[in-house]
């Protein structure tokens, strides 16, 4: 056996020839789903062959410190228990869990009479181009699919199973003081940044330690996925679908459901995805409707800064596998290096701002909003609240639901701006940049604005946009499948409204171009902000 940080494998587990049976395309010809060749894809812990519309996965015979698959019945268990577990997460496409045979004669089969010799997780195969990490690379991933993402992702949480503790603070206290463990003994990082990565975390552990252990006390730790990185979502019948959620330790899936959430935002901020990332930050937050979201940021630094850890922890362990791919094993202790940069930076995260973007309809105020927000503030930018979605919200409808005329009322308008003064109060008080986007058009809507910020003592700004009145009209006019419920009509009544004067802390902007033009603009007055 090898020590260290090589992978332990079992003297008895070659799996030599049960990959060889797997590989070729004659174990899987003679049937509807034959196939004339087959790919093979490999982890750290997994073996997949893809045959025609089959995919089969096959565990390592290996031992890590936080992963064991050395023997046939803990491979045997772990594939049962992953079907188990992702069956709830994507269930058309785990199919079972299945022997690997050997019959008297010595040939192999699969699901065969014979003794079994091996054992696979049958899956239907997909296509690769539909993972979220090929779609990424490929163009971006666009609004709409990000939404979708953060719903998924947010369902998942709603059926996971609670697990009681009031320790949320402790858990991530272990797994810092093992990933700084991790990091000194694997040789590959730089003794300052390890140094830096052990203070920092310590740092933020005391910041949001109280608020740790009130969202465990609240059923914030579930069992999750664990691994919830975009080679693990893909576009299953138009939809995402999480699969590969983590089989082998319940403990390491048993986590803060914000801590899940923090490792597809850290795999969109590591792609260039941080707009996508915002997006999904903002879905999920809205969708969730629950102030422990919000409060639950003050830990975010922490947790995206952790999941970049594990990244960089596991990166070099399989450096340290790669023995005979010297090429490989440079590559991905610098991969390695670069997740723990990564890491430090989420651990020094911007002060809070607030930012207000208003305006009457139609001056597209949710549009700037939505392009500022991925660059305000940390990772992955400001907290976008908008009044068209607290106003469904309020009134338990969807999102593009139309609203009848009689909840567009001063009353019903005070509610939703004190939502929205309440939500951003509790973000910025976690350390989030937060963008409130409402028209705002009554002085005291903006006032009551700069007063939160005031009294938060956080750095304010607001952007009053304009624009002629036929662009506003045309461009409400326009709209499909969004929340706003404004009307050329609406654009009309609020033309006669008397706004008042703009206080100093607001600037001006005429945001009758281009959304690229009306960006460059908001840019330029707050670059000296």
């Amino acid at each position: 056996m090898t020590h260290g940080n090589d992978p332990e494998t079992e003297p008895e587990a070659d799996q030599t020839a049960v990959i060889a049976f797997l590989a070729d395309p004659a174990t899987h010809a003679g049937t509807h789903l034959s196939s004339e060749t087959v790919d093979r894809f490999d982890t750290h812990g997994n073996l997949v062959f893809l045959a025609g519309c089959d995919a089969w996965k096959i565990k390592r015979a290996v031992r890590f410190p936080y992963m064991d698959f050395s023997t046939l019945e803990k491979r045997r268990e772990a594939c049962a228990r992953e079907v188990a577990i992702n069956r709830r997460l994507a269930p058309g496409i785990y199919l079972g869990c299945v022997p690997i045979t050997r019959s008297s004669d010595g040939k192999l089969a699969i699901g065969g009479d014979g003794e079994a010799v091996e054992w696979a997780v049958h899956m239907r195969r997909f296509g690769q181009a539909d993972l979220l990490v090929n779609i990424a690379a490929a163009g971006g991933v666009p609004s709409d699919l990000a939404r979708a993402v953060a719903d998924t992702v947010l369902e998942s949480h709603r059926g996971a199973e609670i697990v009681t503790t009031a320790a949320g603070a402790e858990q991530m206290r272990q797994l810092t003081a093992s990933l700084s463990r991790a990091f000194a003994r694997l040789e590959v990082f730089e003794t300052r940044d390890v140094d830096r990565f052990t203070r920092d975390c310590r740092a933020q552990l005391d910041r949001a330690s109280a608020t740790l252990d009130e969202r465990a006390r609240r059923g914030c730790v579930r069992r999750c996925h664990g691994d919830l990185h975009l080679g693990n979502i893909v576009l299953w019948q138009g939809r995402p679908a999480l699969f590969d959620a983590v089989e082998f330790d319940d403990a390491i899936a048993t986590v803060d459901t914000l801590y899940d959430l923090a490792f597809l935002l850290m795999d969109l901020d590591r792609h260039r995805q941080r707009p996508a990332a915002n997006v999904v930050l903002n879905r999920y937050l809205w969708r969730a409707n629950d102030e422990q979201e919000l409060a639950g940021l003050l830990a975010m630094p922490l947790f995206l800064a952790c999941r970049a850890g594990v990244r960089a922890m596991v990166t070099a362990e399989r450096a340290a596998q790669e023995i005979t791919q010297p090429g490989r094993a440079t590559a991905d202790r610098e991969l390695a290096r670069a997740y723990l940069r990564a890491a430090l930076g989420y651990l020094a995260p911007a002060p809070p701002r607030l930012l207000a973007v208003a305006g009457l309809s139609g001056t597209g105020k949710t549009t700037l909003a939505a392009r500022i927000a991925p660059q305000l503030g940390s990772a992955p930018g400001a907290v976008h609240l908008r009044s068209d979605l607290e106003r469904k919200s309020l009134f338990g409808v969807g999102e593009t639901e139309r609203l009848p005329s009689n909840t567009y009322t001063i009353e019903t308008s005070d509610r939703v701006y004190d939502i929205l003064r309440r939500k951003a109060g509790l973000a910025l008080a976690a350390g989030h940049a937060v963008i409130i986007d409402a028209v705002s058009a009554r002085p005291h809507e903006r006032s009551d604005i700069e007063t939160l910020a005031r009294d938060l003592k956080v750095p304010f700004r607001g952007l009053w946009l304009t624009a002629a009145p036929e662009d506003l009209t045309a461009r409400v006019d326009a709209r499909r499948n969004d929340a706003s419920d404004a009307t050329s009509e609406v654009v009309r009544r609020q033309l006669a409204w008397q706004v008042g004067e703009l206080s100093e802390a607001w600037i001006p902007l005429n945001s009758g171009g281009s959304p690229d033009d009306v960006l460059r603009l908001a840019e330029a007055a707050l670059a000296s902000w």
